[in-house]
């Protein structure tokens, strides 16, 4: 007989009038949640004793014996295979391999806990002081504070500018960036506009008040650190900035400016300085239109003896889906102090490294969601067991994994490879292919990846099971954050139309760069018989480009906008296939390398191609398309008269 059934038979034979004749009932032992091993049961002799008190195993305040072990996050520069034999191959700095561990490991034990704290203490907008004062004080967490200060001890801007690793001081950085982006509770966007102000104020060589806000930002002294807001966008758009800008430049008999506008949406509004847009009046108030009368300027974020801001109002901080632990905000500028950066009507041509910049960051923050979705996946299947096996062991499970692999370790070499064209750049080291190539890679990258991290992050979730959609565990945030890596600096439609403007600009110099450079990462693989079908997958594919491109320069200008977004895809994707080869055919290079080439050429690399063969892009499209979008019922007879 079981012991559960003898104690049920002495349970009926005994009855309930032993308890009525004052028998004590043996003390119940109810271990906490905490007591329980994480993914462990209770031992046989603890269920013996609920049994023989009567007591199920939920009665009360028991919540069961099995508790999941969760997803551990271990030093992420020591996880990530493909990083450290990405820099063991170009960068094999021991300063560099020192620092760059030593980060990682203090990324898992202590800054990722800073950032889960952003997220769970989001800023908030103080307008008045209790005497009814106005303050448009923006109150950040304790934990945000500790990052701004991080990011100068570690020199996550400082390194781009103090070059230790000559040209691939670039690629340095923004390893470092990357092990910090997806526990840097956002962190990273305020940096990426500090990066990009630094840029512009270096090659514009700006003198005095400029000089000392360029020092400021490129410090790894935390008391003198600035970070730079990038104030653009207006109620009328975003990325069209040319009709966009209402914002009214008046001069000053000093020679600085007063602003006066409506900035719709301000990123890191709790920076200390900021560059911005606006329109320089003449003596008669007049402005001129269109971006040529758009020019750049450089202001302060202060505070009067009163504590109120100069020139500023916060009217509201934005409610945004993600990115929640950054302050973003509408501001009214009314008589912000200002200095020109760039010559009259020049604005926006002198903002563009600084899109090259936060397009890179942007980038590398895609990337390294992917990186790290994909890290905690792997981790928790080898500690969640489901149908009698953990899920590591299950094939579908690990194939899911794979392909997620594939897509990071893409992403990856793709953005590393824009930042050595830039670290290439800014060293004077570049060739004239060289810079055509970062002009025509930056858009790409930056629209490409952005589209990867949503779908891989999405994917990542989902292979938590249910706990993957709950918030607290903190994975739905990495979602929700990751859908602004494909809006902000610039949608997918408008980078791909960007990719037609470099095309266009440059007389099809970048794609000649384009296509002499992945030929040339083909070249070196072609001794490797195990590369044999990626090889030709990727060479197919670029002659299946070049016939298109050579089609699409006769038909009319609407063909190839049609065609610009496949047309991007397919350049991100065949130059991904070659970068992902060359990188298998080094001596460094392991099995794994190999198949995530063959893994990634399978897919079709050249979709323009593909849809053009299939009449995409003919005029009879667009007409389509339209009336497929605004399909609504047709004025009709009633059911009634139909009948």
């Amino acid at each position: 007989m079981s012991v559960r059934a003898a104690l049920l038979n002495r349970h009926v034979a005994g009855g309930c009038h032993r308890l009525l004749c004052g028998v004590p009932r043996l003390l119940v032992h109810i271990r906490s949640a905490s007591e329980t091993e994480a993914g462990t049961r209770r031992s046989d002799e603890e269920h013996v004793w609920e049994e023989a008190n009567y007591l199920p195993t939920f009665s009360r305040a028991r919540i069961g014996s099995f508790f999941q072990e969760r997803p551990v996050l271990r030093n992420p520069f020591l996880e990530d295979a493909l990083l450290r034999g990405y820099l063991r191959r170009h960068l094999p700095q021991e300063a560099a391999f020192s620092d760059l561990c030593a980060f990682g490991e203090r990324v898992a034990n202590e800054v990722d806990t800073w950032g889960r704290e952003c997220e769970l203490t989001p800023p908030q907008l103080k307008h008045f002081d209790p005497w009814g004062n106005r303050v448009d004080h923006i109150v950040t967490s304790s934990a945000w504070k500790r990052m701004k200060d991080l990011s100068a001890q570690e020199g996550l801007v400082a390194i781009g500018y103090e070059r230790p690793c000559g040209e691939w001081s670039r690629v340095y950085q923004m390893s470092k960036l990357y092990i910090y982006s997806p526990s840097s509770g956002l962190y990273t966007c305020p940096l990426a506009m500090t990066d990009g102000a630094a840029k512009v104020i270096q090659s514009i060589g700006a003198s005095c008040p400029v000089d000392e806000a360029y020092s400021r930002l490129t410090t790894r002294l935390p008391e003198r650190f600035w970070t730079s807001g990038q104030w653009m966008t207006e109620r009328q758009g975003g990325s069209d900035v040319a009709s966009g800008t209402e914002t009214v430049a008046v001069p000053q008999s000093d020679g600085s400016y007063k602003l006066h506008g409506f900035k719709w949406f301000t990123s890191a509004t709790d920076a200390d300085m900021t560059l911005t847009l606006a329109r320089v009046q003449d003596r008669t108030g007049a402005t001129t239109p269109g971006s040529r009368g758009l020019s750049l300027f450089y202001a302060e974020v202060s505070r009067d003896q009163a504590g109120r801001l100069r020139g500023i109002e916060v009217q509201r901080l934005k409610d945004k889906l993600g990115t929640r632990q950054m302050p973003t905000a509408e501001l009214l500028l009314d008589g912000l102090p200002a200095h020109r950066l760039s010559d009259e009507g020049r604005g926006v041509a002198s903002i563009a490294n600084m899109l090259t910049i936060t397009r890179i960051h942007n980038s590398i923050s895609a990337a390294a969601a992917m990186r790290r979705v994909v890290q905690l996946a792997r981790d928790y299947a080898a500690r969640r067991s489901a149908f009698g096996k953990l899920l590591k062991d299950h094939p579908l499970h690990m194939q899911t994994l794979a392909r997620m692999e594939v897509e990071t370790r893409g992403a990856f070499l793709l953005v590393m490879d824009t930042c050595r064209l830039l670290g290439r750049e800014e060293s004077g080291t570049a060739t004239q292919l060289d810079s055509y190539l970062l002009r025509l890679l930056t858009p790409v990258v930056k629209l490409y990846t952005g589209k990867q991290a949503v779908s891989v992050v999405s994917e990542g979730l989902e292979s938590f099971g249910g706990q993957g959609y709950i918030e607290d565990t903190g994975l739905p945030g990495l979602l929700r954050d990751a859908q602004v890596l494909s809006i902000w600096e610039g949608t997918t439609n408008v980078l791909s139309l960007d990719v037609l403007r470099c095309v266009a600009r440059s007389s099809g110099m970048v794609l000649h760069a384009y296509f002499t450079h992945a030929k040339s990462l083909l070249s070196g693989a072609s001794s490797v018989s195990s590369l044999g079908p990626a090889v030709k997958a990727v060479d197919s594919a670029l002659s299946e480009l070049q016939t298109f491109v050579q089609v699409a320069a006769k038909r009319e200008p609407g063909y190839l906008e049609l065609a610009a977004r496949d047309l991007a895809y397919s350049l991100a994707r065949i130059y991904t296939g070659a970068l992902l080869i060359d990188h298998a055919s080094w001596s460094g290079a392991s099995p794994s390398d190999t198949y995530a080439a063959l893994r990634w050429c399978e897919q079709d690399l050249c979709p323009v191609a593909t849809k053009q063969a299939r009449g995409c892009y003919e005029p009879s499209t667009p007409p389509l398309d339209a009336a497929l979008v605004y399909d609504r019922p047709t004025q009709s007879r009633t059911f009634s008269e139909n009948r």
